[in-house]
């Protein structure tokens, strides 16, 4: 059922759409990492947390808006449920870059943008069967 699901142009419009909104939080997920880490000196799991935080924060607005087009009047508990998403989501992009740079040794940004593919399947698949559902 999940899969049949998934292959309909209208699901598959939705997820590019996730995606597009998920590129432009790249941007402010690893800008505000960047200026946190190199910059203020915070250390990298911080500056790592602030930047997501604010990432998930923008790209709630823009999924509920463009993505999804939610008419929900209950902003305040369809929020709420995607930023437990998206925190469910931050453990598990800090768990992959703990593991790629502390064990594997892999470059802190290389290992960001894995954890962040990983994460960006698992808020779509959940935001679009339980937020937006």
């Amino acid at each position: 059922m999940l899969l049949q699901s998934f292959f309909t142009e209208a699901f598959l419009l939705k997820f590019i759409k996730f995606c597009l909104v998920g590129f432009s939080g790249v941007f402010v997920d690893f800008g505000t990492t960047a200026v946190c880490k190199e910059i203020l000196k915070i250390q990298k799991y911080v500056a790592n947390t602030f930047g997501f935080i604010l990432a998930a924060t923008t790209n709630y607005f823009l999924n509920r808006i463009w993505t999804f087009q939610s008419t929900n009047p209950n902003i305040v508990l369809e929020f709420t449920r995607f930023f437990f998403i998206a925190l469910i989501g931050l453990v598990i992009n800090l768990l992959i870059i703990w593991a790629m740079t502390g064990r594997f040794k892999v470059n802190f940004y290389v290992s960001k943008v894995v954890a962040t593919m990983v994460v960006t399947l698992w808020n779509f698949l959940i935001n679009a069967y339980y937020t937006f559902a």
